[in-house]
């Protein structure tokens, strides 16, 4: 990622990995995910210009695991149901038993 690009983004969202071995199309999925799930506002609009919503929204349909917070927020800014996002089951199960 260039450096233009990595400060597009909050400082410490990529904290396991070297941001400059990251690549915006070759790690789409990794990306999207950890903005969903880490990312703040600004990071969201980042990767929605960059992106665009339709690519976002077919990314995250793939995302094997997310925070239920994180499903119900792309579910709402893609109009797409929970229901269709690979994560949904994993998701109702932490929900339905937050101890497990």
């Amino acid at each position: 990622m260039t450096s233009d690009e990595l400060n597009q983004f909050t400082k410490n969202l990529f904290w396991d990995a070297d941001p400059d071995d990251l690549d915006l199309e070759k790690h789409k999925n990794y990306i999207v995910g950890r903005v969903l799930d880490y990312g703040e506002w600004n990071d969201w609009l980042f990767i929605r210009s960059y992106y665009g919503i339709e690519i976002i929204k077919d990314t995250a349909t793939s995302i094997r695991s997310m925070f239920p917070k994180s499903l119900s927020f792309i579910s709402v800014m893609t109009n797409t149901p929970e229901q269709q996002f690979r994560c949904f089951e994993n998701v109702k199960k932490k929900v339905s038993n937050p101890f497990r």
